[in-house]
């Protein structure tokens, strides 16, 4: 009689079905555990630096990037409302005159926002602008006529676009009341003045756009942090006059110009 055929072995170990499944399931475990532990117990990630420069006051947490913020704001009107008293002046079209009345206008108004902001929050601001913004004032010092008309129109369209990108970020990443405001208030003033550069005629979009790639803008240096939670943020802090006082400012409650002039 012939002996019945064994049956074949069936695998064993981790190399049959079963342990192959869960090889599979704790390779994909890991792969998810493994990113949380490299970054969030890293030390020089964004999170990790956005926490260390964050500070508490009664308004919510300020972060570097909100007070970076809040020094540009600044920065910019010390520059850009001479700028818009040249073009009010030297202006060879109307429609670059209306642009430096809506940039007089509108940085006046921020100007007083953001020194309102800085004394609440216990914040240096700065008094000087950048070399980069005082080359810019001298360039259009230098120039006259229609040449001054391009120079103004491309210039501030490049300044512009440049903090509009800005504000949205510090807009959409804020945990802070008072910068949130604030940021809605810059993005309404940049968009007006965006819209009133460009319908000068005079913005090279093309030069525009190669410009804005190329970032050719240098940072600005950040406001220091204050040494901890702000004790009195209620406080006023005194701050340097606005940069242009013979201009009378607008009410707190009165926005910026809309482009159609009203």
């Amino acid at each position: 009689m012939r002996p019945r055929p064994r049956p074949p072995i069936q695998g064993r170990g981790i190399f049959n079905g079963t342990g192959l499944i869960v090889v599979g399931l704790a390779a994909t475990l890991v792969a998810l555990i493994f990113p949380v532990w490299s970054y969030e117990d890293r030390s020089g990630t964004g999170v990790d630096v956005l926490n260390a420069e964050t500070v508490a006051t009664r308004y919510g947490p300020l972060s570097g990037p909100d007070r970076d913020f809040v020094t540009k704001v600044r920065l910019a009107g010390l520059w850009e409302l001479p700028a818009g008293r040249q073009a009010q002046a030297k202006g060879t079209t109307e429609a670059v005159r209306t642009a430096g009345r809506h940039l007089v206008e509108g940085h006046a108004f921020l100007d007083e926002r953001v020194r309102a902001v800085a004394a609440q929050l216990g914040l240096a601001l700065p008094n000087d602008p950048t070399d980069q913004q005082r080359d810019w004032l001298g360039t259009l010092d230098a120039a006259q006529g229609e040449d001054f008309d391009r120079e103004f129109a491309n210039i501030l369209r490049l300044a512009h676009g440049r903090v509009f990108s800005l504000v949205a970020q510090v807009r959409a990443g804020t945990q802070n009341a008072l910068v949130r405001d604030l940021a809605d208030d810059a993005n309404t003033t940049v968009l007006d003045h965006i819209k009133v550069l460009e319908a000068t005629g005079y913005v090279d979009f093309a030069g525009l756009a190669r410009d804005l790639a190329a970032g050719s803008t240098p940072p600005v240096t950040r406001s220091p942090a204050p040494p901890g939670p702000v004790a009195d943020p209620g406080a006023v802090v005194p701050l340097a006059p606005s940069p242009d006082p013979s201009y009378p400012l607008p009410p707190a409650a009165t926005g910026p110009p809309s482009a159609d002039g009203s």
